[in-house]
């Protein structure tokens, strides 16, 4: 990355970027559901931060401006494309590892399950839920990146947590009910 040298960036900023631009994928996908759109939206996103790199006034908060970029990069894309794409036409990715086939099918099962109940929350609710769950930021964090309130924030959680919780009632295992014997003592 020489790019940086351009810019007169230490090397820190570099490696700063590399730390977080897989999560900032993780999250782009999260939102997308689409490998190449969350790709898109990272380079864009740090050709933007890299662009305006004199508006970041702490650089401790180098995390939470590029999420912050990153949302207004959804945003955009979101508006520029209302079509959505189907999340059951996304195939699964493969890991290799030394589970049995019965685990890796349970556990892809699963994931998709999963899948399909994030994508079927709606687009608030999702970003709040992928921010605050898979990204473990603070609310103030979250409210400051998607720009609302902390109180939307906690209810679109909230909203979110529930609806997920009934959507995936159906994976948790299933336990027999149990009968208790009674005894009477005198």
């Amino acid at each position: 990355m020489k790019i940086f040298s351009l810019f007169g960036r230490t090397t820190n900023l570099q490696e700063q970027i590399e730390q977080i631009r897989p999560r900032l994928y993780r999250l782009a996908y999260s939102w997308s559901h689409n490998p190449e759109l969350a790709d898109d939206l990272v380079q864009e996103t740090l050709i933007k931060a890299l662009k305006n790199s004199s508006q970041l006034r702490d650089p401790a908060l180098l995390n939470s401006w590029l999420f912050s970029i990153l949302a207004n990069c959804w945003r955009d894309h979101f508006r520029q494309h209302r079509d959505m794409d189907d999340i059951d036409d996304i195939e699964d990715y493969r890991y290799a590892h030394e589970n049995t086939p019965e685990k890796e099918h349970s556990q892809s099962q699963i994931v998709s399950q999963v899948r399909i109940a994030v994508g079927k929350l709606p687009l608030g609710q999702r970003q709040v839920l992928t921010l605050v769950d898979l990204e473990e930021l603070s609310y103030i964090e979250v409210a400051s990146i998607l720009n609302i309130p902390i109180g939307t924030v906690m209810s679109r959680l909230c909203r979110a947590r529930q609806t997920m919780k009934s959507l995936l009632k159906e994976l948790s295992p299933q336990q027999p009910a149990q009968t208790v014997a009674i005894r009477r003592v005198k």
